[in-house]
C-alpha cells in the first residue's frame, strides 16, 4: 500500500478543516461529519480552536482510499499562525491548497504558494465553494494562473485531452511521449506533480459534498511515489506538551523507528542521546501507542527533550531556516504572579513555538515576548492563563525591529581579571537577508585548542546579541572565530564566554564607528482593493506610507493596489480602508522580510540606546597588571590583544606574551 503524508493549507475561512472532515467522512476514518461552526469538528480539538472557530495547532488523522494510506495533516489558516503551517512543510509528500471560489487567491493564499515552493513541496489545488452564486469555474482557474503559475491545470477529468496536452507542454519528456502515443501516462503524471512542473486544479464544495470524491481519487492518482532509505532518519517539525509529557512529532524520512532506540544529536550544549520512551500514532486527539514506525509516517515520541521543530537525526539533512518570522514585540507585566513563573511557563510555549520569542531583560527586569499578531497574542494570554491559574497582561504592541552590518570587521574581546584569562577574536561578516546569525570556526588549533573553539562558539550561540544602534536584535551576521588564546592553569569556561561576547559586541561597536551597523525593520507584502472611484485616495495613502507600488489594476468595479509596505506605517489601515470604501473595500498584508529602516534616525532617536552603559552587554575589555584587573575600553582594546591577527605586523604587546607564560 503506498504512503504518504499530505498537508492541507489556505487561507483563514477558506473551507480548510470542513475540507479535512469530508476527506476522513469518505474514508470512513469518522462516522459523521463535524463542523467548525457548530464547533464539533474532529480535528479542531483544542477548547480555543472550537471557541473561535479557528484552527490554531496542526493536528494528525489517518486515512485510507484504495490503496493509498495517507497521514492528513491540518494545518491553521489564520495569517497569526503561518509559522505553524510553515513548520508542517518540511515533512509533507504533498500539499493541498484550499482556495475559495468567492475569495480568489488572495494575499496569504499567495503567501503559502511562496512558502511550497520554498519547500518545494508539489501541490495539488483544490477550489472550494463552487455551490455559492456568482462563482465561475473559468474566471478562477484564470486567475490561478495568473497569480499563482500558468501551470495550473484543470484536472476533473484525469483522461481529459486537454488536460494530458496542457501538462506535457510543461515537460520536454512528457511532450515526447504525448506526440508520440496521442497521451501521458500516470507515472508521468506523477513526476510532474512531485517536480511541480503541473500543479492539478479540482472544484468542488466541501459543505455540500460535491465533488469530495472525485478529488480523492485524483489525489491518491496523482500522489508521488517515494522510495525511502534503509538508513534511519527522521525530521522534528512540532513539539506539544500533553498532561506534563513533552512530545516531538516528527517523520521518519529512512529506516524505521522503533521504541526504545537511543537517538543522538547535538544541540548548543554538545552532543545528546534520549531514548524514545514511547511512539504514538494521532487520529485527531486520540492516539495508539505502537512498537515501530517505518519511512514515510508521522508519529509523536516522549523522552526527546533536547529537540526542537526542524531538527534533523540520523541521516536526514537539515532544515531550510524559517521563512516567517514574529515582527511585533510586547512587555509582559506578570501582575501578582512571580515573574520567574511567567518566565518558565513562557519559556514551555516558546519549546512548542519557535516562532514566539521570550526573552528577559535583566537590565529592565521585564519579560518581552515576539509575536505574528494580536490573535496570537490572545490565544497566548489565554494558554498561560491555564497553566498558570490567573491572567497575565501584556503591554502596547511595538514594531520588532532588528540590527545587522553592511561590511566585515573585527571584534576582539579579553577577559582576565586575577587568575581569569580569555581572549577571543572573533570576524563578523554580512549575511543575505533572513540568514539570521551563523557561527564557524577558522581558528588554528595550534593556537587554540578544539575544545576551547567549541567552547566560544556554543557561549555565544547561548545568547541572544544585541544590536548597538537601538538596542535590538542581531540577525544577518555571520561571526567566525579567527583566534585566541587561553591560559594553561586560570582559563575557565566562564572567561570564554565573558571574551566571546565582549569581542561580538566590540565588533559591532566598531561597525558602527565605521557607519557599517543598519537598523533593519519588517516590511509587509500586501493587497489594496477598492473601489474605482476611491482609487486615488489609496494611492495618496501608499505613499504617505513610504509604499512600494505598481499601477493599480481594475477589475470591473474594483481596483487593486499591490506593492510592499513597511510594517510600522500599517498600523489600523485595514480600518481606514473600510471606512472611506463603505465598507466595500479590503487591505490584507503578509510578512515580505527584514529591509533597512526607512525612518532609521527617528526609529534610534526614540530608543534613547546607549550601547556602553549596557553593561551585560559591554564592549569592553578586561586586563590584569600588578595584581588586578582594569578596563580598557573598546576604542583601545584592540592594540592591547596578546594575540596578532597578522604576523607581519608589529606587535608592541610582545612583553605582555612573555609576562602571560611567566605568570603560573
Amino acid at each position: 500500500m503506498r504512503q504518504a503524508v499530505v498537508g492541507v493549507l489556505a487561507h483563514v475561512d477558506a473551507g480548510k478543516t470542513t475540507l479535512a472532515e469530508a476527506l476522513l467522512y469518505h474514508c470512513g476514518a469518522i462516522r459523521l461529519r463535524g463542523r467548525v461552526d457548530h464547533g464539533d469538528s474532529h480535528l479542531d480539538t483544542d477548547a480555543m480552536e472550537r471557541a473561535r472557530g479557528i484552527t490554531i495547532f496542526s493536528s494528525q488523522a489517518q486515512l485510507t482510499h484504495g490503496q493509498t494510506s495517507i497521514t492528513l495533516l491540518d494545518t491553521p489558516g489564520h495569517v497569526d499562525f503561518s509559522a505553524e503551517a510553515e513548520r508542517t512543510l518540511s515533512v509533507l509528500d504533498c500539499a493541498v491548497l484550499i482556495v475559495s471560489a468567492n475569495d480568489g487567491v488572495t494575499g496569504h493564499t499567495a503567501t503559502l504558494w511562496r512558502l511550497l515552493e520554498c519547500y518545494h513541496v508539489p501541490t495539488v489545488i483544490f477550489v472550494n465553494k463552487m455551490d455559492l452564486a456568482g462563482t465561475s469555474r473559468d474566471e478562477v482557474l484564470a486567475q490561478l494562473v495568473a497569480r499563482l503559475s500558468d501551470a495550473c491545470v484543470d484536472a476533473t477529468d484525469l483522461g481529459a485531452p486537454e488536460l494530458h496536452e496542457e501538462m506535457a507542454a510543461t515537460d520536454e519528456d512528457a511532450l515526447d511521449e504525448y506526440l508520440e502515443q496521442g497521451f501521458i501516462g500516470s507515472e508521468t503524471m506523477r513526476r510532474l506533480v512531485e517536480e511541480r512542473k503541473a500543479f492539478p486544479c479540482l472544484f468542488g464544495s466541501a459543505l455540500r459534498d460535491e465533488g469530495i470524491k472525485e478529488f480523492l481519487d485524483a489525489l491518491c492518482e496523482l500522489l508521488p511515489e517515494r522510495t525511502w532509505p534503509q538508513a534511519f532518519a527522521a525530521r522534528v517539525f512540532k513539539v506539544t506538551h500533553e498532561k506534563g509529557v513533552r512530545l516531538a512529532w516528527l517523520k521518519v524520512t529512512g529506516g524505521r523507528l522503533r521504541a526504545k532506540d537511543l537517538l543522538e544529536g547535538v544541540d548548543a550544549q554538545g552532543p545528546w542521546s534520549e531514548k524514545a520512551d514511547q511512539l504514538r500514532t494521532y487520529q485527531g486527539d486520540r492516539f495508539e501507542v505502537v512498537g515501530e514506525v517505518v519511512a514515510g509516517q508521522v508519529c509523536a515520541v516522549s523522552g526527546l527533550t533536547h529537540v526542537v521543530p526542524g531538527d534533523a537525526l540520523g541521516a536526514e539533512v537539515p532544515a531550510p531556516r524559517p521563512v516567517l518570522a514574529p515582527v511585533l514585540t510586547y512587555r509582559v507585566d506578570p501582575g501578582g504572579l512571580d515573574s520567574h513563573a511567567v518566565y518558565a511557563a513562557l519559556r514551555e510555549l516558546a519549546d512548542e513555538d519557535p516562532m514566539l520569542g521570550v526573552t528577559w531583560d535583566a537590565q529592565l527586569g521585564e519579560i518581552r515576548v515576539q509575536l505574528m499578531g494580536a490573535v496570537q497574542l490572545e490565544v497566548v494570554r489565554e494558554r498561560l492563563a491555564q497553566r498558570l491559574g490567573q491572567p497575565v497582561e501584556f503591554g502596547q504592541g511595538s514594531i520588532l525591529y532588528q540590527e545587522t552590518i553592511s561590511a566585515q570587521v573585527m571584534g576582539y574581546g579579553h577577559f582576565e581579571p586575577l587568575r581569569h584569562y580569555a581572549e577571543a577574536h572573533l570576524r563578523l561578516d554580512p549575511l543575505p537577508a533572513g540568514s539570521g546569525v551563523r557561527y564557524g570556526t577558522v581558528c588554528s588549533t595550534d593556537d587554540l585548542d578544539l575544545n576551547w573553539q567549541r567552547l566560544i562558539l556554543s557561549q555565544a550561540m547561548q545568547r541572544e546579541h544585541r544590536g548597538v544602534l537601538a538596542g535590538y536584535p542581531l540577525t544577518d551576521v555571520r561571526i567566525t572565530l579567527v583566534s585566541g588564546r587561553a591560559h594553561p592553569k586560570h582559563a575557565e569556561g566562564g572567561d570564554f564566554r565573558q571574551a566571546a561576547w565582549r569581542a561580538i559586541r566590540q565588533g559591532l561597536m566598531a561597525a558602527r564607528q565605521k557607519d557599517a551597523a543598519v537598523l533593519l525593520e519588517p516590511w509587509y507584502r500586501f493587497t489594496l482593493e477598492v473601489p474605482a472611484d476611491k482609487v486615488g485616495r489609496a494611492l495618496a495613502d501608499a505613499q504617505r506610507m513610504h509604499a512600494r507600488f505598481g499601477s493599480p489594476v481594475v477589475r470591473g468595479d474594483m481596483a487593486v493596489l499591490e506593492g510592499e509596505v513597511p510594517a510600522s506605517e500599517v498600523g489600523d489601515y485595514a480600518l481606514d480602508v473600510a471606512a472611506y470604501s463603505g465598507g466595500n473595500g479590503s487591505f490584507s498584508c503578509e510578512l515580505l522580510g527584514y529591509e533597512p529602516c526607512h525612518d532609521a534616525e527617528r526609529v534610534i532617536e526614540v530608543a534613547a540606546y546607549d550601547p556602553e552603559a549596557d553593561l551585560p552587554h559591554t564592549p569592553d575589555s578586561v586586563f590584569c597588571a600588578h595584581g588586578a584587573g582594569y578596563t580598557v575600553k573598546w576604542h583601545e582594546a584592540a592594540v592591547h590583544m596578546h594575540v596578532a591577527d597578522d604576523p607581519s605586523r608589529e606587535r608592541p604587546w610582545r612583553a605582555a606574551d612573555a609576562a602571560f607564560f611567566a605568570r603560573g
